[in-house]
């Protein structure tokens, strides 16, 4: 199945979530420069995570007043994470626009993403599921907790594959667990499925995270949404920059970097010793292993559309610029 394909699966479920972008828009008429904030943040965008949730939702019952407003809940929650990131990282840009925290300053930006974080949490309520509910609020705090580890480990060097792992795990992987996992729940799926489902979300999360990490260095700009090597910049060693480390221990610009010294520069270096090595071609290969443990187990499910479908994104997201 081709990855178009997959999406018009569910296409109006998207409708349904854009729908509700718009609603959100509009329903701040009387304030219009939160409108025009909202405006700023609610464009774009891949939609792979309302996706998930609608696809998940779909092998057994399958109801869009349910699975909608959660399929909203986990890109309203994506975006206000990505408009705190832009905020902690003083990022100009992302997807090609001008960030919340350059227009209006980080403290409005951080207002906002509380702001996209409360509606987040309104329209997941608005399944009526506890379980969801929960597990809405646990990967909320998940994020906010690898995040704050995040920050206190910038600059350093002594991070272990383990620690990547856990990192992108409490990043990434949360999110498109909340994402497959309502889903299922809200289908009412049994354990079993529920599981698998689960376990797909949080694989096809870790991959898709090391191919965003691969992209830091040989991505553009356009394909990124934010300037090639700003995770070094912050002092995030990702994946390619940990293998370079434990191929180049001393003499490497990393080193220099963890010491904040000549950033542009070593930065530079870094991403050109990356490039000319096989480094990346082992990371993908690490993301190609993590995307086949996240389809592993689907063949247990009934043989729908959707389950072709989730296999056809689990393709999409390890030959991302491959």
């Amino acid at each position: 199945m081709e990855l178009k394909e997959a999406y018009s699966l569910v296409q109006p479920g998207l409708n349904g979530v854009e729908a509700d972008f718009k609603n959100l828009i509009d329903s701040q008429r009387q304030f219009p420069e939160m409108q025009k904030m909202l405006k700023q943040v609610l464009v774009g965008g891949k939609v792979v995570r309302p996706t998930l949730t609608l696809l998940c939702g779909s092998f057994y019952n399958c109801n869009l007043a349910l699975l909608q407003p959660m399929a909203t809940a986990t890109e309203l929650m994506h975006i206000a994470t990505l408009v705190h990131d832009d905020a902690i990282d003083s990022a100009d840009t992302r997807r090609g626009n001008a960030t919340i925290n350059s227009i209006w300053g980080v403290d409005l930006a951080i207002l906002v993403g509380d702001f996209l974080f409360a509606r987040a949490g309104e329209m997941s309520a608005r399944t009526g599921s506890l379980r969801v509910v929960t597990l809405f609020s646990q990967t909320l705090g998940i994020i906010a907790r690898g995040e704050v580890k995040q920050a206190l480990s910038a600059f350093r060097l002594d991070q272990t594959f383990e620690q990547y792992i856990e990192r992108v795990a409490a990043k990434t992987a949360a999110l498109f667990t909340l994402a497959t996992e309502s889903g299922a729940v809200l289908s009412g799926a049994p354990e079993t499925s529920v599981q698998i489902l689960h376990d797909y979300g949080y694989n096809l999360g870790i991959a898709f995270q090391i191919v965003d990490d691969i992209l830091d260095f040989v991505g553009s700009e356009k394909e990124v949404g934010k300037p090639v090597g700003a995770d070094l910049a912050q002092g995030t060693v990702t994946l390619p920059a940990y293998k370079l480390l434990q191929r180049y221990p001393k003499d490497n610009p990393l080193l220099k970097i963890a010491q904040k010294e000549n950033l542009a520069e070593n930065i530079k270096k870094v991403i050109e010793m990356i490039r000319a090595s096989d480094i990346i071609d082992e990371c993908y290969k690490l993301a190609g292993d993590y995307c086949k443990l996240a389809c592993r187990d689907l063949d247990k499910l009934s043989d729908k559309p959707a389950r072709a479908a989730l296999v056809a994104l689990a393709d999409y997201v390890v030959k991302r610029r491959k």
